[in-house]
């Protein structure tokens, strides 16, 4: 049976209380020793709903308040550009030429083009396993000196739903969805460039649509009666290889699974047409409709505390 996560690791996750609904102020976070710049958006912390109303929807009940800390989290999904100085080492060099982040743990060459021709410069880095996204995420926080990671469900869907608690962050109705989102009425069958809709009210592009996104958690259907009323930063830790919690719903999408509280489970089926043995950690050769955006939690965590989260979500 899958368990809650206790508290020393959960103190992991928020490093500290909410502190109100101010927004942090967002910035611009410079890859050293690269071009490449990620826009981080302040996310306030406060209260948050999970689930939706008039859902037929059983893993989105009960619906429970839970509390969510401060974080910043990045504004556009992770583009291939960016993901590339992380997967290829002659791309992560310092001024002198030597390896900028030395004995990092890299993804091994895909057994195939994993976004299928769809678009790389500008488009979103997209086919990776869950395993994959942490691996970059531990990458850039060692190299920057600042904690990333990807975003529990419920910081996703706090993120997304932006304090409102409609069906979409915008409302309720389907026609102004291709406003702000890339789905199977309007994206022609592929993904697109980030940025190119609108955002929702916090300045979070594509948050919905274009690529479905990672989220930390385990998948597990009755999360949320594990949950209590007015918990903190509620999380399920990770405990098997599937299925894991996607959030956002991408290109392929039909408008009713980009709900704000859509939860979707990954599957081996992602994975189906690896000729390897054993099968890619790095990589997923069916699900190029899925990649990631990263969080930073307000306040940083301690030297101790990143490693013992990283052992926790990537073994070791």
């Amino acid at each position: 049976m899958i368990k809650k996560i206790n508290f020393v690791i959960l103190l992991l996750l928020s490093f500290g209380m909410v502190t109100g609904q101010d927004k942090p102020e967002g910035y611009d976070m410079k890859i050293p020793q690269s071009d490449q710049v990620i826009k981080m958006v302040g996310i306030p912390g406060g209260t948050l709903k999970l689930g939706q109303d008039k859902t037929k929807e059983t893993d989105e009940m009960p619906r429970k308040e839970v509390m969510i800390s401060p974080f910043y989290m990045s504004a556009f999904e992770i583009t291939h550009d960016i993901f590339l100085v992380y997967r290829e080492p002659e791309m992560d060099l310092d001024a002198d030429g030597n390896p900028r982040v030395d004995g990092i743990t890299r993804p091994s060459a895909p057994y195939e083009d994993p976004v299928f021709g769809m678009g790389k410069e500008g488009f979103p880095a997209a086919g990776m396993t869950q395993f994959s996204a942490l691996q970059f995420c531990k990458w850039l926080s060692e190299k920057t000196g600042t904690f990333f990671r990807l975003p529990t469900e419920a910081e996703w869907e706090h993120a997304c739903k932006a304090g409102s608690d409609a069906k979409y962050f915008f409302g309720k109705k389907k026609k102004d969805l291709a406003k702000y989102a890339w789905y199977e009425k309007n994206a022609d069958g592929k993904f697109h460039k980030t940025g190119e809709l609108a955002p929702n009210p916090w300045g979070l592009y594509d948050i919905l649509g274009n690529v479905a996104e990672w989220t930390l958690d385990q998948y597990q259907a009755d999360a949320y009666a594990t949950f209590e009323d007015k918990e903190q930063d509620p999380w399920i830790k990770p405990s098997a290889l599937h299925p894991r919690s996607v959030r956002g719903g991408s290109f392929r999408s039909e408008a009713d699974d980009l709900r704000s509280a859509n939860r979707i489970e990954s599957t081996l089926d992602w994975k189906k047409r690896d000729p390897q043995i054993p099968k890619s950690f790095w990589w997923n050769t069916d699900s190029p409709f899925v990649g990631f955006r990263i969080i930073q939690p307000v306040d940083q965590p301690s030297a101790e505390e990143q490693a013992a989260f990283w052992a926790t979500v990537l073994g070791g």
